[in-house]
C-alpha cells in the first residue's frame, strides 16, 4: 500500500472510531472556510464558523479522551479550531487585511498547532519516582493543559467575533495570551521530560543509595488500591526501608495516596533491572497479576505472596501460587483449601501470619436478640473476571434488602469495589441504594450507603457499625468471624445443602439460597 493510501486508510479508521457527533463537528468546522471563501454573506459565514466552534466545545471531552487526539489531524480538536480560524480570517480578508488582524490570525493558528505536540510530549513526562529521598519532587505546572486549551479556544472565538466586527486589537491581545500560555506549558513539559530522563538514567544509583530491604510489587486495574491499602500499614510497621513498585500510572496515583514510601513506576519487563540492588532481599505481592512473573524471574530474591484477603473463592487456591517462595496465609483453613480442591502445594511454602487487618474490629458485646433495631451489613462480592469466580449475591440483593427493611433493620450497604464493573450488578447497586434512600426518608432509619459506606468508612468501620452481616463467598466473611457477630452467606452457585462442603467458611454462619436471583428461604 502506498504511503498516501495508507494515510487515507488511517484517517478513515480514525473517523469511524470517533462516531457520528465528532465527525459532524469536523465537517461543520471544515465548511466554515469553504463558505467564507465562496463569498457567502458575512452573517452566514460567521454563524457557520460559530457553529463549528460550538461543536468543538460541546465535544471537547470526547476529543481529549480519544487516542487520535494525541496528534494533529482530522480526528482531533486541533484541526477544527484551525479550520474555524482560517474561515474567520478569510472573512476578515474580504475588506483587506490590516497587520493586527494578520498577526492575530497567525498567532491563533500557530498556538493551536503548538498545543498538540506539547500535549503529546506531556504523555511521556509522567514521574518515574515519587517520595524518594534525593529526588526532587515535581512541582505543579504553572499552566495546566485545560487552561491552555481554553485560552486557545477563546482566541479562536474572538477571531470569529472580529469577523463579525470586533476590533482586531482585542483578538491580538487574546492571541498573545494564548501563545504565552502554550509556550509556558511547552517549556514546563520539556523541563519535566528532562527531569524524567535524568531520573531514569540514574535510577539504579538512586535506588541503591536508598538501600531498600524489600519491595511491594503491585499491578492492578484502577480502583483496586484496597489490595495494597490493607498491607501497607503492616509493612510500614516493620521499620525497614522498602519501595513500592507499580506498573501503571493509575497504580502510581493510587499508591501515592496511601503511603509516603518511595514509589517507582516500571512499565516494561526490562525496566525492572535497575531496582534489583544489593540491599534488596525480598518482594511482596498482594495479587496474582500476570505481570508479577516479570519480578519473580529474579531468582536471587525471595518472593512472598500476601494476597488481599482470605476466602473460599477459586482464585484463593489458584495453582499460580506455586510460583512464589512463600505464601503468607491467615490460618490452616487457607492451607487446607489447596489440597481440598486438588491443588498440591509444598507444605514448607506456607507461613501462617493471621489477619492483622482485623486488629480494629470490635467484638460483639451482647446477643443480637437484645438489640431493638439491629444494623445489618450487606457486603456482596463482585462477578469476578471469569465464570468460575462469580459468587456475587447482588442479583438477589434487592430481595434481601427488602426483607431486612420489612423486619425494621438498619442497613449498611458496602458492595465490592468492582461490583459496578458489571452493568447488571451496577443496576442492582443503584436499586438497593434507592430502596435505602426511600426507607430512610419514610422511616427515619439511619442507613449507611454510597460514598460514606464505600469510601469514607473502612471495612472494619463497616463491621463495627453492624450487629450482623449478609455476604457471599468473599474475604469479608473470614474477617467478620473475629467480631463474633452472626452472619449469613448467600449460596449462588451451589445448593445450600452442598454449600458448606464447597465453601467451608459457610459452616460458621447461616446459609441463604440465592440461586437464580431469588431467596426462597429468607423467612
Amino acid at each position: 500500500m502506498s504511503p498516501v493510501r495508507e494515510r487515507a486508510a488511517t484517517v478513515a479508521r480514525d473517523v469511524v472510531s470517533l462516531g457520528a457527533i465528532p465527525v459532524t463537528v469536523n465537517l461543520v468546522a471544515a465548511s466554515g472556510p469553504v463558505v467564507a471563501l465562496l463569498g457567502a454573506p458575512r452573517l452566514v459565514s460567521v454563524l457557520v464558523l460559530a457553529a463549528g466552534l460550538a461543536g468543538v466545545l460541546i465535544t471537547s471531552e470526547r476529543f481529549r479522551r480519544d487516542k487520535a487526539s494525541r496528534r494533529p489531524g482530522l480526528a482531533t480538536a486541533v484541526m477544527p479550531r484551525v479550520l474555524v480560524a482560517v474561515g474567520a480570517f478569510a472573512v476578515l480578508a474580504r475588506d483587506g487585511v490590516a497587520w493586527p488582524e494578520l498577526v492575530a490570525a497567525v498567532l491563533v493558528i500557530g498556538s493551536a498547532f503548538l498545543e498538540a505536540p506539547a500535549r503529546r510530549l506531556r504523555t511521556v513526562t509522567f514521574p518515574v519516582v515519587v517520595n524518594m529521598p534525593g529526588v526532587p519532587q515535581r512541582e505543579d505546572a504553572r499552566v495546566s493543559a485545560s487552561k491552555v486549551y481554553l485560552a486557545n479556544v477563546l482566541s479562536v472565538a474572538l477571531l470569529v467575533a472580529a469577523a463579525a466586527g470586533l476590533t482586531a486589537w482585542v483578538v491580538l491581545v487574546a492571541a498573545l495570551g494564548a501563545v504565552g500560555a502554550t509556550m509556558v506549558y511547552g517549556l514546563d513539559t520539556f523541563a519535566l521530560y528532562r527531569q524524567r530522563r535524568r531520573t531514569e538514567n540514574d535510577l539504579a544509583k538512586i535506588v541503591g543509595d536508598y538501600g531498600p530491604e524489600f519491595a511491594l510489587h503491585w499491578q492492578a486495574p484502577g480502583g483496586t488500591a484496597y489490595q495494597i491499602g490493607m498491607w501497607l500499614p503492616q509493612l510500614e510497621k516493620l521499620g525497614r526501608k522498602f519501595i513500592v513498585i507499580v506498573r501503571t500510572e493509575v497504580n502510581l496515583r493510587d499508591a501515592q495516596a496511601l503511603t509516603d514510601a518511595p514509589i517507582v513506576l516500571r512499565r516494561n519487563l526490562s525496566d525492572l533491572d535497575p531496582l534489583v540492588v544489593p540491599s534488596l532481599k525480598a518482594v511482596f505481592y498482594t495479587n496474582t497479576a500476570t505481570r508479577n512473573c516479570h519480578m519473580v524471574r529474579y531468582h536471587e530474591l525471595n518472593h512472598i505472596q500476601l494476597n488481599h484477603g482470605d476466602s473460599d473463592k477459586a482464585p484463593s487456591y489458584n495453582p499460580v501460587f506455586r510460583m512464589y517462595d512463600r505464601n503468607f496465609v491467615a490460618g490452616q483453613a487457607a492451607i487446607d483449601r489447596f489440597a481440598a480442591n486438588g491443588v498440591p502445594m509444598p507444605e514448607d511454602m506456607f507461613v501462617i501470619v493471621g489477619r492483622p487487618q482485623v486488629e480494629d474490629v470490635e467484638i460483639a458485646t451482647k446477643p443480637i436478640r437484645e438489640i431493638e433495631t439491629p444494623t445489618v451489613l450487606y457486603a456482596p462480592t463482585w462477578s469476578g473476571f471469569y465464570a468460575d469466580s462469580n459468587y456475587s449475591s447482588l442479583p438477589a440483593g434487592v430481595t434481601m434488602v427488602k426483607a431486612l427493611l420489612a423486619r425494621g433493620c438498619q442497613v449498611v450497604f458496602r458492595p465490592h469495589p468492582y461490583a459496578r464493573k458489571s452493568d447488571f450488578l451496577k443496576a442492582s447497586c443503584a436499586e438497593i441504594i434507592a430502596l435505602l434512600e426511600a426507607d430512610a426518608a419514610a422511616s427515619g432509619r439511619k442507613h449507611v450507603y454510597g460514598r460514606r459506606a464505600e469510601q469514607e468508612m473502612s471495612v472494619p468501620d463497616c463491621f463495627n457499625a453492624s450487629d450482623a452481616m449478609i455476604s457471599d463467598v468473599s474475604s469479608v466473611v473470614a474477617d467478620y468471624l473475629f467480631s463474633e457477630k452472626p452472619m449469613a452467606m448467600a449460596a449462588v452457585s451451589t445448593s445450600p445443602a452442598d454449600f458448606p462442603a464447597e465453601f467451608p467458611l459457610a459452616q460458621s454462619g447461616y446459609i441463604l439460597d440465592a440461586r437464580g436471583g431469588k431467596v426462597p428461604n429468607i423467612d
